[in-house]
């Protein structure tokens, strides 16, 4: 799973990372609601990434995420 600071940030980091290591589906965005926050300024994005074969290793994924100004989560 990815964070990402906003949703067009999200949607384009979702395109670019199904392309780019050929991904059967594209990654599901979630909106994830800072604790305690109403605004919808202060979500986050998540990028939840199937990978079953795993085939994507967790380096690549910080790396992919930081381009994003992202970092990446357990689930």
């Amino acid at each position: 799973m990815l964070v990402l600071p906003d949703r067009d940030t999200a949607e384009e980091a979702a395109e670019v990372l199904a392309d780019r290591y050929e991904l059967d589906e594209e990654p599901r965005l979630v909106r994830d609601a800072l604790a305690g926050e109403d605004d919808a300024e202060d979500a986050q994005w998540l990028l939840v990434i199937e990978d079953p074969d795993g085939r994507l290793s967790a380096v690549e994924l910080d790396d992919f995420a930081a381009e994003w100004d992202g970092w990446r989560e357990e689930p």
